[in-house]
């Protein structure tokens, strides 16, 4: 066989496995919701572009870095003023080109449809829609100003959304259905109301005078058990109510405007979702801004995606696979967590890209069975917060099939300092041990240098870098544990039982799934089999044998 035909035939196959294979899916058993892409559990290594750097021409540069980065996602915005410039005429050449460069890159993509909101505002719509105010309505404030922002109160301004979405749905199947490049698509970005909690146009305060809808009811009445705390106690407070006004059944204030703003909005989004679904069933999501601290609905974009409004977008727009967090806040571990409950998958769209993206991804994956995780902006990173990315990426790359065997069990967590500056270490119970944790956040001068690590302090001239660890359990007194910054010691949970020692220690790689040692750590590294040590300033991956003596 010459080999041109040898290559033919090699990308029929190819083809041919890939159009067998069913589209990207999302799989919930036993407890833990996974993304599967041609039909095997996929972990989202991404990095999420600046909004303005999506077009392919703009991009293409860029390529090479984030695949230095050891990305296998980029999570990419579609710009409906783009490919509707004119109302009826469709133009998907930026979406061709984009799915062409992330396939010759080795690239899975995420889609951001920026349609009616964007950061609250209607900023990606097209120019026919935003000059149309009489056809295309605003939201509008207290005193009656029209906002930037169009109202969820307009059948004109949903129909159009769900037109055009249905479209690049339709268009995805036909130049994607085979290749599956694109495995999740972001409905809209960051809804939310603002400067106040609710919309006061002419529809919005008819509906907000008028009853519940039935539907949002029905939901709250068949999970009462299962509510998040904020929505079950708003309505039992108010007397638990099977029906009534807004007011009457959540009471009076901004909190009430917030859960009438995400009905709102959340049945918009179910409209605009279900007709893009309706062509090309990709699993679809919503994406939220976070709340500061202290700030009341209004104050931020109220009305989103957001943990203790989850039932009523569940209730609104069941086309949502999921809802995200975009997470800017230094207390990530209890906004990864808030999300991470009541069956929704964890995914991360937007986050720092600081050095602690590094770490703050291992528990995403580890502790939260985290389906993705993407720093903002990553096409601008920088060193040395690249550096540690690209190292933290390529050990989730070699733990994936370890750690989506694992999600949902008892047989994984992650580690990250609290957050706050406490030096004692963390007790964690785990696989039948206490794991007592500390982290080094500064690297330490070696001892031949003449400086015991715990003396001295020269914190002046040392850059704070990232400590986390994510711990899987191989087996009974057996674990891998693979990041950066932190030490372990083992003690057993029941005063008198045996001691924990270390059996033995080892450095490694998982090459093509199998395990190759690189080098043991039975001395100095462990202190001389009193703990585990991952060095700060460096990813490694340790594989430690534990023992039980008296």
């Amino acid at each position: 066989m010459n080999q041109f035909r040898y290559g033919l035939l090699l990308v029929l196959a190819v083809a041919v496995a890939h159009a067998a294979s069913p589209p990207p899916s999302l799989e919930r058993k036993g407890g833990v919701t996974r993304l599967l892409v041609d039909g095997q559990p996929f972990l989202i290594r991404g990095g999420e572009l600046s909004n303005s750097n999506g077009e392919p021409d703009y991009l293409r540069p860029s390529w090479p870095k984030l695949k230095l980065l050891n990305l296998n996602t980029v999570v990419a915005p579609v710009y409906w003023d783009l490919v509707e410039p004119r109302e009826g005429a469709f133009d998907f050449a930026t979406v061709d080109s984009l799915l062409a460069d992330a396939r010759a890159n080795g690239m899975r993509l995420v889609l951001l449809w920026f349609g009616s909101w964007k950061n609250s505002m209607s900023c990606y719509v097209p120019g026919w829609v935003k000059t149309d105010l009489a056809r295309f309505p605003r939201a509008r404030d207290s005193i009656g100003q029209a906002l930037e922002i169009l109202t969820p109160f307009a059948d004109a301004n949903r129909d159009a959304d769900a037109r055009a979405f249905s479209r690049l749905m339709h268009h995805l199947r036909e130049a994607d259905g085979d290749l599956h490049t694109v495995v999740l698509v972001q409905v809209e970005n960051e809804i939310g109301m603002i400067p106040e909690a609710r919309d006061r146009c002419p529809a919005a305060d008819a509906a907000f005078s008028g009853k519940v809808p039935a539907g949002l009811m029905d939901y709250l009445a068949g999970h009462r058990e299962t509510l998040s705390p904020e929505i079950r106690e708003r309505w039992e407070s108010s007397g638990g109510r099977p029906s009534g006004t807004w007011t009457e059944v959540f009471g009076e204030g901004p909190a009430t405007s917030e859960i009438f703003m995400a009905w709102s909005f959340g049945t918009y989004v179910e409209a605009v979702a279900a007709a893009g679904a309706r062509e090309y069933p990709l699993p679809l999501y919503a994406n939220a801004a976070l709340i500061r601290p202290g700030f009341q609905p209004g104050q931020y974009p109220s009305a989103g995606p957001l943990p203790h409004l989850i039932d009523v977008w569940r209730a609104a727009a069941p086309s949502l696979g999921f809802i995200s967090p975009d997470i800017y806040f230094p207390n990530f571990t209890e906004w990864a967590d808030r999300y991470a409950r009541g069956g929704n998958p964890l995914f991360i769209p937007e986050a720092l890209r600081s050095t602690d993206a590094s770490v703050d991804s291992l528990y995403a994956f580890g502790a939260c069975s985290g389906i993705g995780f993407s720093p903002f902006g990553i096409e601008s990173i920088q060193e040395p917060a690249a550096g540690l990315l690209r190292a933290s990426n390529d050990l989730v790359r070699q733990l994936t099939p370890l750690i989506v065997a694992r999600q949902g069990t008892a047989r994984m967590t992650a580690l990250l300092p609290p957050s706050t500056d406490s030096h004692r270490p963390q007790e964690i119970a785990f696989g039948g041990l206490v794991l007592g944790v500390s982290y080094e956040r500064l690297e330490s001068p070696a001892l031949a240098d003449g400086v015991i690590n715990e003396a001295g302090d020269r914190s002046a001239t040392r850059v704070p870098l990232p400590a986390g660890a994510i711990v899987i359990q191989i087996g009974a007194d057996e674990l891998l544990i693979g990041g950066i910054g932190v030490t372990l010691t083992f003690t057993a949970p029941t005063p008198g039982d045996p001691h924990i020692g270390i059996l033995d220690c080892e450095e490694g790689v998982f090459e093509d799934g199998q395990w190759r040692h690189v080098r043991w750590l039975n001395g100095d590294q462990t202190h001389q089999g009193r703990h585990v040590r991952l060095e700060p300033g460096r990813f490694a991956l340790q594989r430690v044998r534990l023992y039980r003596y008296h």
